[in-house]
């Protein structure tokens, strides 16, 4: 009976060894952002494939639509 309690309990200890891997596993992004999507519902005046127009509407849209600042005054 010591035996079997014995083998469960080392068992059971041995068991976290064989854990799998905790990753997100999410879409791999093998484009840059800027690309596009390739779909036509796209920000107007925003140029797929171009960085600079990229990064000039991500940064209109920071401080537009997401700084809080600005809309309150």
């Amino acid at each position: 009976m010591k035996n079997i309690l014995m083998l469960i309990a080392a068992v059971a200890l041995l068991s976290a060894c064989g854990e799998k891997p905790q990753t997100i596993g999410g879409a791999k992004q093998d484009a840059a952002p800027y690309s596009g999507t390739g779909k036509p519902f796209v920000d107007a005046g925003w140029k797929p494939g171009d960085k600079a127009s990229w990064e000039s509407h991500l940064k209109a849209r920071g401080q537009n639509s997401q700084n809080e600042y600005t809309k309150t005054n």
